[in-house]
């Protein structure tokens, strides 16, 4: 695990309080009911934990500094694990006034429910899981507030074939993506497996539309992820969308085969 100075100082203050307190290692874990082995990995700034922080707190009467100072190690972890590129795109997702989105290989996260998210971060980080589910449930009231954006999906059909955590999951992922069909801000296509090759293939996109500024786009691939301003890269996006939007089965005919790909499950 990378550094994490916020997490390095938790260490130094733990052991400063300690030292303040004047007693040792052992005595600090078995008023803690942990190991003194703890007690040392927390200070060297390798690992803590949420419960140790309260109970740190707890113990010498802290109001909370060792809570928060684990809070914003939690918050410094999260951002190492983001894409490159992903944190800058999520202070712009907030304040977009409309949302095209391709999703090629997974349903996109601002769509996604809460087990579907989860079975995906399981995969690729098992610490993190809560944070990074809660997170991005977070994110999907950009899309749901009182001035409702305008906001079109587009998937490849191989989107809802993939099963991600269980046919229970994906039912449940499926009904959702009807239910957000229904919004009167949201429309939703599929492109048919049948189309063949098609520019979406290339991998996912979003293009962000303000009202005072002009538009972005984003892209991740491989875990990397790449936000892009210049007009000239965002206008080679919005053509890509509007020839894989050719492509695109019609709403009432994409919802149609959604329902279909649930019930089959």
């Amino acid at each position: 695990m990378s550094e994490n100075r916020a997490r390095v100082f938790f260490g130094n203050e733990l052991r400063r309080m300690r030292g303040k307190a004047g007693i040792t290692g052992k005595e600090l874990a078995d008023a803690l009911g942990c190991t003194p082995q703890w007690i040392s990995t927390m200070e060297s700034g390798r690992k803590i934990s949420e419960q140790s922080a309260r109970d740190l707190d707890t113990y010498f009467k802290t109001d909370g500094h060792y809570y928060r100072l684990w809070k914003l190690a939690k918050d410094i972890e999260v951002q190492f694990i983001l894409p490159p590129g992903f944190a800058e795109y999520l202070g712009y997702e907030k304040q977009a006034t409309s949302y095209r989105i391709y999703s090629a290989l997974l349903i996109n996260g601002l769509f996604q429910t809460e087990d579907y998210s989860r079975a995906i971060i399981t995969t690729t980080d098992e610490t993190n899981v809560s944070e990074l589910t809660a997170r991005r449930m977070e994110r999907q009231a950009a899309i749901t507030r009182k001035s409702l954006p305008h906001v079109w999906l587009v998937l490849d059909e191989t989107v809802l074939h993939r099963l991600v955590g269980s046919p229970e999951v994906m039912r449940d992922q499926l009904n959702a993506l009807l239910l957000a069909s229904e919004r009167i801000n949201t429309m939703v296509q599929v492109i048919p497996q049948n189309t063949g090759y098609h520019v979406g293939l290339g991998g996912d996109f979003t293009i962000l539309t303000f009202d005072d500024w002009p538009d972005l786009a984003y892209t991740e691939s491989a875990g990397e992820g790449l936000l892009i301003e210049r007009p000239v890269r965002v206008t080679h996006k919005v053509v890509r969308w509007d020839l894989l939007r050719g492509h695109a089965l019609p709403i009432k005919e994409s919802r149609a085969l959604i329902k279909t790909v649930m019930e089959g499950l």
